[in-house]
């Protein structure tokens, strides 16, 4: 790690408390494989990169918008970081994932996407760990040796797709190095997201994936609002919502309006 990552961890472990990490828990990293980066689909861009950045570098994001000078993100980091990046150039800054905790299949913060990266035993150690989200601006922090963080997630009473422990990965996340295997949804077999999913160096691996009929839909219009019902019905396939069927619509409807559906499916989809 550089000079201000080994500050921003430094600053985290003096806050943080608690037992030590079980060393098989591993960090995820959730996202959308079908989303675009700067022209290039994002696995297409990943392989070509050979490393995940964040917001600060790529300009998209699962969740707010906010990675830029002076932004809520850029905020939110200089708190819990103690300035450490303050001044540093945009490609320094951590990556954002999920103590994967309870060891879901599907990563252990899915809200953020179908797919996910699953990384190494030793990322964990670079890693610093906040409860609830950082866009709340938490008082609890962790680190591998200090972590008291997955007792307060086990122990709230929240949606499902809100009780992760978030982690901030300090340090490069490399392909070749850093990534134990990339976990897609069935839905993109046989499409360009499972080509450019074997080009990145690492394994590739399938969850049991995220299925959603339109009547189930139906029975849950107070989860995100009867608007997302309705989009969910139009952009299923043969009356099937799946990750795919998002990613399709994506020219048609508005990122936050797929971002809602998508958490409809994420919540009451799980197929296995």
């Amino acid at each position: 790690m550089d000079e201000p990552a080994e500050r921003a961890v430094r600053f985290v472990a003096a806050a943080a408390a608690g037992d030590a990490v079980d060393p098989g828990l591993r960090v995820t990293v959730n996202f959308r494989p079908d989303r675009w980066v700067r022209g290039r689909l994002v696995l297409d861009a990943l392989a070509r990169d050979g490393v995940y950045v964040s917001q600060f570098v790529t300009g998209v994001s699962s969740g707010g918008l906010t990675a830029h000078p002076g932004g809520d993100r850029w905020r939110w980091e200089s708190r819990m970081f103690g300035g450490a990046y303050d001044g540093a150039p945009a490609g320094a800054r951590p990556v954002y994932g999920a103590l994967n905790y309870r060891n879901k299949v599907v990563g252990g913060a899915p809200r953020f996407g179908s797919a996910h990266l699953r990384l190494r035993g030793d990322a964990v150690a670079r890693a610093t760990f906040c409860y609830p989200d950082s866009c709340f601006e938490p008082e609890h922090f962790g680190v591998a040796e200090r972590m008291g963080l997955i007792a307060m997630a086990e122990a709230a009473e929240c949606d499902v797709l809100d009780d992760y422990v978030e982690a901030q990965v300090h340090g490069p996340v490399r392909l070749a190095t850093d990534v134990e295997a990339v976990v897609l949804d069935p839905s993109y077999r046989g499409t360009p997201v499972e080509d450019a999913a074997y080009e990145l160096g690492c394994a590739v691996e399938w969850h049991g994936g995220f299925r959603l009929t339109v009547e189930e839909l139906g029975r849950h219009p107070d989860y995100r609002g009867a608007r997302y019902v309705e989009v969910g019905r139009r952009i299923a396939v043969d009356g099937v919502l799946t990750p795919r069927a998002i990613g399709d619509a994506a020219d048609a409807y508005d990122e936050q309006e797929l971002k809602r559906v998508w958490h409809c499916l994420a919540r009451f989809g799980l197929a296995g």
